[in-house]
């Protein structure tokens, strides 16, 4: 099936990425588990934390973002209820699955001297909030399986244009059935998001053939032979 279950990892940019690892390993636990030039970006190092083997926070390290300046209210939001530009990360919710769990990870926070505010019960999660390094706002939360019949209010239904039936597909999304032969790519400039800048940074990679992109441009050997260290 044609269904996402899960985030494989959150890219991040930093200017510090040493700072990033050190955070997110002795702050929130996470394992550093890759750390490597960026494959085809000159100068850039990625760093992937793990959260589990299918889920990582990931850190694009490159020079030149130590000169490009934090903007609270464009750049960056600063707390979880402040605005910033669409498209910027607003702010970032970790999952645990207990209450218990919840209160467990907050004191661990604040033994690391971090302020943590919560939790807070909203009424189908409770919440703990935080900052991290570079003005990141950051939530740990638990709670599953929200009954969208008393959380998707009417109200806010109506000021946002949505029809009764786009309502009906936008809670229960039409299946897509693959045929197994691949669609063709649509072209540049169709209305639809596209990846911005791609075709500048990437030499019009986009309309290159896949099994093309899969061969010449993949990176699969990572930094360390591990047999040879073995």
């Amino acid at each position: 099936m044609s269904t996402l279950n899960g985030i494989h990892h959150l890219a991040i940019m930093t200017a510090d990425v040493k700072a990033q690892i050190d955070y997110f390993s002795d702050v929130l636990g996470m394992k550093l588990k890759a750390l490597y030039w960026m494959h085809n970006v000159e100068g850039y190092f990625h760093a992937f934390m793990e959260l589990n083997p299918s889920c990582s926070v990931a850190f694009v390290f490159a020079p030149v973002v130590k000169d490009i300046p934090t903007e609270f209210g464009i750049s960056h939001a600063g707390n979880p209820v402040k605005p910033c530009a669409p498209g910027a990360v607003q702010h970032i919710a970790f999952n645990v699955d207990t209450d218990d769990q919840l209160h467990a990870m907050r004191d661990r926070i604040r033994s690391k001297g971090v302020r943590v505010l919560g939790p807070l019960d909203h009424g189908f999660c409770k919440s703990i909030y935080f900052g991290g390094p570079e003005n990141l706002v950051l939530e740990v939360s638990t709670g599953a399986g929200i009954d969208a019949e008393a959380w998707i209010d009417p109200e806010v239904v109506m000021l946002n244009g949505i029809s009764a039936a786009e309502l009906a597909r936008y809670k229960n999304p039409p299946p897509f059935v693959h045929t197994g032969a691949p669609v063709a790519q649509p072209p540049l400039g169709n209305g639809r998001p596209a990846y911005t800048h791609m075709d500048e940074g990437f030499g019009g990679a986009f309309d290159l053939p896949d099994d093309f992109v899969t061969r010449e441009l993949s990176e699969t050997t990572p930094p360390v032979d591990v047999s040879a260290v073995a």
